[in-house]
C-alpha cells in the first residue's frame, strides 16, 4: 500500500512537471505524433534513461547480477516476484469475463504458492498452465479507454497515462497491497535486473535504428495493443491511403 502511495505521488509530480514544461514550450514546438504531445520533454528523459541511467547503472548491475548469481537462484527469485502478480491477473480477467484465463491464473497461484514453494518453482508451467499476465491497464483498453499521452518516466521507462493508472490499481490488489515499500522496491529491482539481461540481445536493434526514441515508442504501443487484444490486434487501415485507393477504383 505504501509503495503504491509513493508511486502515485511520483507519477503525479512527473505529470505536473511534464505538463508545466510542455505549456511553457508549446509555442516553440510542433508535435507530429498525437500519441506523444509531451515529446519535447520525453526525449530528454529518454536520453537520461538510456545514455546515463542504463549505461552506468542498470546495465552494469544487470550484467553483474547475471554473472555472479547462479541461474537456478535467479530463476527462483524471478518466479517468486512474478507469482505475486497472479491474483491481479485473475481479477483483471474476471473484469473482462475471461473466466478460463481467470481460472488459469488462480490455478497457477495456488499450485506455485504451495507445491512450488511460494512460486520458486514454476510447477504450473509444467502442468500446462502458462503465465499470461493481465494488467488493469489492459482492462481499460479492452473497454475502449485510450492510451492517453505517452510518458517517458525517469527510471521507469516508456509508459502512458492509462498504463500508469492501471499499475496503480494493480498495486491495491492482494497481496501487493500488504507488501511494505522496500520489499516491493526490491522485488521490482530484481525483476528489472532480470528483464534487462533478457533484452541484452536486442540492443543492436535499438542502436542501429535511425531514431531510438521513436523505435522504443512504437515498440511500446505495438506491444500494448498486442496485449490488449490478446495477441490478435485489429488491422489498422490508413484512411488516406484507403480513400486514394477508392478514388482509383472509381476511375475504372
Amino acid at each position: 500500500m505504501r509503495f503504491n502511495f509513493w508511486r502515485a505521488s511520483f507519477l503525479l509530480l512527473s505529470v505536473l512537471f511534464l505538463a508545466a514544461c510542455a505549456t511553457s514550450n508549446e509555442q516553440e514546438v510542433e508535435y507530429s505524433d498525437p500519441r506523444d504531445p509531451l515529446e519535447s520533454i520525453n526525449r530528454p528523459l529518454w536520453t537520461f534513461n538510456w545514455e546515463y541511467l542504463d549505461k552506468y547503472v542498470l546495465k552494469p548491475a544487470s550484467e553483474t547480477y547475471i554473472e555472479y548469481v547462479p541461474g537456478p537462484v535467479r530463476s527462483g527469485v524471478y518466479n517468486v516476484a512474478l507469482n505475486i502478480n497472479e491474483p491481479f491477473t485473475a481479477v483483471n480477467n474476471l473484469l473482462q469475463f475471461k473466466f478460463q484465463r481467470a481460472g488459469k491464473a488462480t490455478g497457477r497461484f495456488v499450485l506455485n504458492s504451495t507445491v512450488g514453494l511460494l512460486g520458486w518453482f514454476d510447477v504450473a508451467k509444467h502442468a500446462g498452465l502458462l503465465r499470461e499476465e493481465e494488467e488493469f491497464g489492459e482492462v481499460l483498453g479492452s473497454y475502449g479507454v485510450g492510451d492517453g499521452p505517452y510518458l517517458m518516466l525517469p527510471g521507469l521507462g516508456p509508459s502512458s497515462v492509462r498504463d500508469e493508472v492501471g499499475d496503480l490499481v494493480d498495486g491495491y490488489y492482494w497481496p501487493l497491497a500488504v507488501i511494505d515499500f522496500w520489499p516491493n522496491v526490491a522485488r521490482r529491482v530484481l525483476i528489472g535486473l532480470e528483464v534487462r539481461g533478457q533484452l541484452a540481445e536486442q540492443e543492436a536493434l535499438l542502436e542501429d535504428s535511425l531514431d531510438p526514441y521513436e523505435f522504443v515508442k512504437n515498440a511500446y504501443f505495438q506491444n500494448i495493443n498486442y496485449k490488449v487484444h490478446d495477441g490478435n490486434p485489429p488491422v489498422e487501415i490508413d484512411q488516406e491511403e484507403e480513400d486514394e485507393l477508392d478514388d482509383l477504383l472509381e476511375e475504372f
